[in-house]
C-alpha cells in the first residue's frame, strides 16, 4: 500500500465539473493498494498516517499532527501509484490490487480514518478526477507499507 501525502492549506476533487470534496488545511493523500494489501496493513498506514507531525508548532519546527491543527483529509484513490515503468515506455499496472479489492480496502480506508478525524473528504474510485490544491511548504511524503516496519 502506497499514501502520497500532500500538506496543504487547501485542496479539492471535481467529477463531471462539480466539487465530489474540498478540505482546508490538512493532508490530500493518494492511495495507492496492490493486491498483496489487507486491512491489517491499512490500519498500519493509517496509524502512521495519523500520527504523522509534520504541521508546525510556535517555533516552526514540525511537531504538530493532523489532530493538533484540527486538520482535514481529502482522501483520492490512485492506482497509479503501482505503475511498473521498468520495461519499455508505456506502464503496467499489474501490480496494483483488482478493482473489487482495492475499492472495498480504500472505503475500509476512508471508514477508518473517519473514526479519527473530524472532517474526511473524498473522490469516488475509479472515476476520472480533477484534483486541485495547494501543497503547504511544499511538504510531501510517500509511506509505502513495504517500508514499515
Amino acid at each position: 500500500m502506497k499514501f502520497v501525502i500532500q500538506r496543504v492549506s487547501e485542496a479539492s476533487v471535481a467529477i463531471e465539473g462539480k466539487i465530489a470534496g474540498e478540505i482546508q488545511q490538512g493532508y490530500l493523500v493518494f492511495i495507492g493498494i496492490s493486491k498483496e494489501d489487507s486491512k491489517e496493513i491499512a490500519d498500519k498506514m493509517i496509524r502512521k498516517l495519523i500520527g504523522l507531525r509534520i504541521f508546525e508548532d510556535e517555533n516552526g519546527k514540525t511537531n504538530l499532527a493532523l489532530k493538533d491543527v484540527s486538520g482535514q483529509l481529502l482522501l483520492i484513490s490512485q492506482f497509479t501509484l503501482y505503475a511498473d515503468c521498468k520495461k519499455g515506455n508505456r506502464p503496467s499496472f499489474i501490480n496494483a490490487g483488482g478493482p473489487e479489492e482495492a475499492q472495498e480496502l480504500y472505503d475500509y480506508i476512508v471508514a477508518s480514518c473517519k473514526n479519527e478525524v473530524s472532517v474526511v473528504q473524498t473522490g469516488e474510485f475509479g472515476a476520472d478526477m480533477k484534483v486541485s490544491l495547494c501543497n503547504d511548504g511544499p511538504f510531501t511524503i510517500v509511506l509505502d507499507s513495504q517500508q514499515l516496519s
